[in-house]
């Protein structure tokens, strides 16, 4: 609560410093921005082929661990003890595999949005600097809602970034 007080005393002091010496404030929602640029697109589906190739390996592993599971349950009585040992290693092999898959899979798909993304947003974000240096802002900031919404006030003053920024971006 004392961060939030902090956060509200700072930004006050901020808005009455700029609006006494006549500085602009600026306003955006940056995922409605990056929403709208075509590269999303290819990224979004760019990224849902990752899912659907891991989704793929996955089953991949999964039927392969029931076929030789099914296999080994019904020959396993006519096996001897040596191959009987060498099928059960296959599959513990196997399970570990499917296990280490199961771990890793989240943390790649998670490095392959970042490497989508980051291009994407670093072309907004440029684009929102451009704009706000072009405009003579001091400060433009981010009021998506959906992100927890930062800003607690927002003058008729202040410039909405995004028509400009799409402006900038040829949207």
């Amino acid at each position: 609560m004392k961060n939030v007080l902090k956060i509200v005393v700072v930004a006050s002091l901020v808005f009455v410093s700029g609006v006494s010496f006549g500085q602009k404030f600026g306003h955006i929602n940056l995922e409605e921005l990056v929403a709208l640029m075509p590269e999303m697109k290819k990224a979004t589906d760019d990224f849902n082929k990752e899912v659907a190739g891991m989704e793929e390996q996955y089953a991949v592993f999964q039927s392969e661990y029931q076929t030789k599971m099914t296999d080994f349950v019904n020959k396993r009585d006519s096996l001897t003890q040596l191959v009987r040992d060498s099928k059960e290693e296959e599959i513990r092999t196997l399970q570990q595999r499917i296990v280490a898959y199961q771990e890793t899979a989240p943390q790649l798909l998670q490095q392959k949005q970042v490497e989508l993304m980051e291009p994407i947003y670093e072309k907004a974000q440029k684009a929102v600097q451009d704009v706000g240096k072009e405009k003579g802002l001091i400060y433009i900031f981010n009021v998506n809602d959906q992100l927890g919404g930062t800003v607690l006030f927002r003058s008729s003053e202040s410039v909405d970034v995004l028509p400009l920024a799409k402006q900038k971006l040829g949207l």
